[in-house]
């Protein structure tokens, strides 16, 4: 069989809090070794010559959390952009983002501005951090832009297939998850690119997110290179 690299990979981050908690520590640290996890899996992405890695950072239903966890959460991300994005700039990372980014705290959507303005053009590998974010939202956001397309005369209803869709969704720069690797054993894609992930290979490792290695990823991807995707054919 040839190998071959998958071009897009999306990852679901589970297991910051239980990991902290099997070692009697605060919620807040496991949060920050993820933060360590998010670094290798890059730098891995790079070696293996990934060309799109999105992340799912915070999720629309994250906010349901304590509020001194979500303060955490989004100091954690300032600092990561702060402190990691001239790095990432360096070795040819593109950052994006997307989900309902004008609802998070205004020291964020800048911290992501000045990191997306500081990446733009890079091309090695983009990485794409889901931040507020909610598969379902992305299609009900989609539906309304779509919609306004509609009524004022733009488009036609029977114009509109899933390709003309798909460029209505927060993704629409970027192709589809090649694979969707999920961390903590959990089964299910909680609300996560629910459109772009129809035909996306999946794999759960039992690994909680701060225990995933460059190894767990290159045998992420190597399970990935034994499968046959068909896309729904024969």
């Amino acid at each position: 069989m040839v190998s071959k690299t998958p071009r897009h990979v999306a990852v679901i981050m589970d297991g910051n809090g239980r990991w902290a908690r099997q070692r009697g520590w605060p919620r807040s640290r496991g949060h920050l070794e993820g933060a360590k996890a998010v670094r290798q899996c890059v730098e891995t992405c790079l070696e293996l010559g990934i060309e799109y890695l999105t992340l799912y950072a915070f999720s629309t239903e994250n906010w349901q959390r304590p509020k001194e966890e979500v303060d955490t959460l989004m100091g954690l991300l300032q600092r990561f952009l702060r402190d990691y994005t001239r790095d990432l700039a360096g070795r040819g990372v593109q950052v994006q983002a997307i989900g309902r980014l004008n609802e998070l705290p205004r020291e964020c959507q800048d911290q992501l501005e000045k990191a997306i303005a500081a990446t733009a053009g890079n091309k090695q590998l983009t990485t794409i951090l889901a931040v507020n974010y909610s598969g379902r939202t992305e299609i009900i956001d989609g539906v309304q832009r779509l919609a306004k397309e509609v009524a004022s005369g733009k488009l036609r209803p029977d114009e509109i297939d899933t390709d003309l869709f798909s460029r209505f969704l927060y993704t629409h720069e970027w192709p589809d998850p090649d694979l969707l690797i999920r961390t903590s054993g959990e089964m299910r894609i909680s609300n996560f690119l629910l459109w772009q992930v129809s035909y996306t290979e999946m794999y759960v490792t039992p690994k909680l997110w701060p225990d995933f290695s460059r190894q767990d990823l290159v045998d992420a991807v190597a399970e990935f290179n034994r499968r046959q995707r068909r896309y729904g054919g024969l």
